[in-house]
């Protein structure tokens, strides 16, 4: 557990790229949760920060970073290569495990759009060392079939009542999953949850199964 609080930029190597990103953990943290932005968004999207701020109040720590350099992110394609963006959080969880500061928290993932994709194909790879996985709008399909069988995390789907497309797209990927998991249909909300009081459901949700899940681990 992280008995002092502590908020600082970090700077995350993977070959020549520096993954840039703001760790920010309150005392007595209880576990720490990995922001995955979506295609077109970063570490500073107000809806990941909004929820962010949440499970810190809740005494979660967060990681929210660009999984993508400045550079990488001008190349429209490279907003979808999913396997670049899934080695860029398993680089960032790697180096966050070595942080004697929180060294030995539950680690879960918050992946919204593309990045639970990211997420998902992460927790995949590295197993029992992810405690949970909540996506948001995301596009768990896009993990493929295998990872998803593959994951053992148990992973919240949340998505928005009014996003049809993404709601068939999650129910599909529901159903190749194994582990323990939900499908939460947010009622009201769009793909952005930009609807009152859809945000702040997302945020409920996501704290209460980090929180459930990271006191398993306990």
């Amino acid at each position: 557990m992280a008995n002092q609080a502590f908020s600082e930029l970090v700077h995350i190597p993977d070959g020549p790229a520096i993954i840039e990103g703001m760790l920010e953990v309150p005392e007595n943290a209880q576990g720490i949760v990995l922001f995955a932005h979506g295609s077109g968004s970063s570490r500073l999207s107000p809806r990941n920060n909004y929820v962010a701020k949440v499970l810190r109040q809740a005494g979660i720590g967060t990681l929210l970073m660009d999984l993508l350099t400045a550079e990488e992110d001008k190349t429209y394609a490279m907003r979808f290569d999913i396997a670049l963006l899934t080695r860029r959080l398993t680089v960032a969880t790697a180096w966050l495990q070595q942080d004697l500061r929180v060294k030995g928290l539950p680690i879960g993932y918050f992946g919204a759009s593309t990045g639970a994709a990211a997420a998902l194909q992460a927790a995949a790879k590295i197993g029992a060392a992810i405690s949970a996985v909540v996506s948001r709008g995301g596009r768990p399909d896009m993990a493929g079939a295998v990872a998803l069988r593959e994951v053992g995390a148990p992973t919240l789907l949340l998505v928005g009542g009014e996003d049809d497309v993404v709601i068939g797209l999650n129910q599909s990927a529901y159903d190749v999953i194994n582990c323990q998991k939900e499908l939460s249909i947010i009622p009201g909300a769009t793909h952005l949850f930009e609807e009152p009081g859809t945000l702040e459901e997302v945020a409920r949700q996501a704290t209460a199964w980090f929180d459930r899940h990271f006191k398993a681990q306990g």
